[in-house]
């Protein structure tokens, strides 16, 4: 995810109003020379209760210290970039989108975490090597603004193709494909539904129509959607690329429960995002870090997951909260690529994307 992303990705949960976790957030690099203390390097969207991270706290003995470094994308490039001197001990948020950037630049340690059986095998895309732990996943979508489309009274997109109505024109922000995993995402899910040949001129048609591109998700969500509580709905932008899973962060904490999200989700726009973590090659604190993954994918934390970022657990044992199930989008049949064929074009879909869209 996811996410990833997740979701991943994307702060859905800064989205809710939520706060970042108290004393234990940190901008600085490097792990340090305390052996008790683990270091888990992450984007922005991180977040999770107070008494989980507490429990592991008390338990472990360690204190976690977390590094956020800005959007997945962001956040992995500079893991990459600092593998000779890595920044912390693990590594949460790299998603099938990326994952072949981080693995074959040699950032993780391969380990296998505890409860991996767990997981299905779907999920699990390095499952001979166990470089990276799948964590969790979602849905990278369009969400629309319901307000916005009853007081037009226009029916809300559903599609890749309807995205390209001239009803739609000027409406849609997305996130930038080089710098961020969501808008990767949704690059990669038009690339699935009109293929290798045909999503070039997609793009083309979408610039035309008006299409938005933002460095990152919280630009995109909180600051230029509409729909967004965090941003009070100042942005003038009904359709955004989040998560399918973006709606109930909007419902928590109103009371009375409305009926549904003021936020709904174009199902026929979606990419499926797997969210990963990995013990970082070079840790200073590496039995830290073993633990601190076994934590992550542990069911407390797993059934943690879903309020506090908004993804699926990776877990199949592991319990979704009422409320993430009753407001989130159901998406059954989501747009994949083989991650073999991300790997071997990625880049070079990139740099296409980016001289079609930005230039």
């Amino acid at each position: 995810m996811s996410t990833t992303s997740r979701i991943t990705a994307a702060a859905l949960a800064a989205a809710a109003g939520m706060t970042a976790l108290a004393g234990c957030g940190g901008s600085g690099g490097g792990s340090g020379a305390d052996a008790k203390t683990v270091t888990l390097v992450t984007h922005d969207s991180f977040n999770a209760s107070k008494s989980v991270l507490a429990a592991f706290e008390k338990e472990s003995g360690y204190k976690v210290k977390v590094v956020r470094g800005g959007d997945a994308g962001q956040a992995v490039n500079q893991a990459i970039l600092s593998k000779d001197n890595p920044q912390g001990d693990v590594f949460f948020g790299i998603d099938n989108t990326l994952l072949s950037r981080g693995l074959n630049a040699g950032i993780f340690t391969p380990y296998t975490a505890k409860g991996l059986d767990s997981v299905p095998a779907g999920l699990q895309l390095d499952k001979d090597a166990h470089r990276v732990t799948p964590l969790d996943y979602g849905d990278i979508c369009v969400n629309y603004d319901r307000a916005y489309f009853t007081q037009h009274k226009l029916a809300p997109p559903q599609t890749f193709d309807d995205l390209l109505k001239p009803e739609y024109k000027n409406l849609l922000v997305t996130e930038n494909s080089a710098t961020s995993s969501p808008g990767l995402a949704f690059q990669l899910g038009t690339i699935a539904t009109h293929g290798e040949a045909g999503w070039p001129d997609y793009w083309k048609k979408l610039k035309a129509n008006g299409v938005e591109v933002v460095d990152g998700w919280e630009q995109a969500y909180n600051e230029r959607f509409s729909g967004s509580a965090a941003g009070k709905g100042k942005g003038d932008k009904p359709l955004v690329v989040s998560y399918a899973s973006s709606p109930p962060a909007e419902v928590m904490g109103k009371k009375p429960a409305p009926e549904q999200a003021p936020t709904g989700v174009a199902t026929g726009t979606c990419f499926r995002q797997i969210e990963f973590g990995g013990l970082l090659k070079g840790a200073r604190n590496e039995k830290g870090g073993k633990a601190l993954l076994d934590f992550l994918l542990s069911k407390r934390f797993q059934e943690d997951m879903p309020l506090q970022m908004f993804v699926n657990p990776a877990r199949e044992d592991a319990k979704e909260p009422e409320l993430f199930t009753r407001y989130g989008a159901k998406v059954d049949k989501p747009a994949t690529l083989a991650p073999d064929t991300i790997t071997k074009n990625r880049e070079q879909w990139i740099k296409q994307w980016s001289s079609l869209v930005l230039k």
